[in-house]
């Protein structure tokens, strides 16, 4: 079996970020100092690059900002919640559950699965009321990986 997409050490419950490029960094460096990712910073240009063509930010009060990237090592999905909200670009406001999503530039496949996986679970509110409600970056890493990993 592959690794889990989501792991407590990527996860943020009630980040203090005020900003997209905040919050996707602070997710960055999680993703690097678990053996996820190898440059922050590579990795960010490539984030910034795919939201400057379209936000990332859809209706719900959820983001899912993303990027393929070959400095990628591990697929995975990163996690902040919010009280505040982060503007994403959505139509209905901040975003207050947001997911980074990393993918390794090679796998294609591996990306359009997990967005499109994660893009269907978002869709069902009380699948997102349940990971804004949990305190435990343990608990939503289980629940992320058991959704939206098939």
């Amino acid at each position: 079996m592959s690794a889990p997409i989501t792991i407590p050490e990527i996860v943020v419950v009630n980040t203090t970020a005020t900003t997209k490029e905040q919050v996707t960094k602070e997710l960055a460096k999680l993703l690097k100092k678990s053996g996820r990712l190898k440059s922050v910073s590579k990795y960010l240009k490539a984030v910034a690059a795919r939201e400057e063509h379209f936000p990332t930010g859809i209706e719900g009060g959820i983001a899912i900002p993303h990027a393929q990237s070959d400095y990628v090592l591990v697929p995975s999905v990163c996690v902040a919640t919010t009280k505040a909200g982060i503007d994403f670009g959505a139509d209905d406001g901040p975003s207050t559950l947001i997911f980074l999503i990393a993918a390794p530039a090679s796998g294609e496949g591996a990306h359009l699965e997990i967005l499109g996986s994660l893009a269907r679970k978002v869709m069902d509110e009380e699948f997102c009321d349940h990971l804004r409600a949990q305190t435990d970056p343990a608990q939503i890493a289980e629940i992320l990986t058991r959704e939206v990993q098939n």
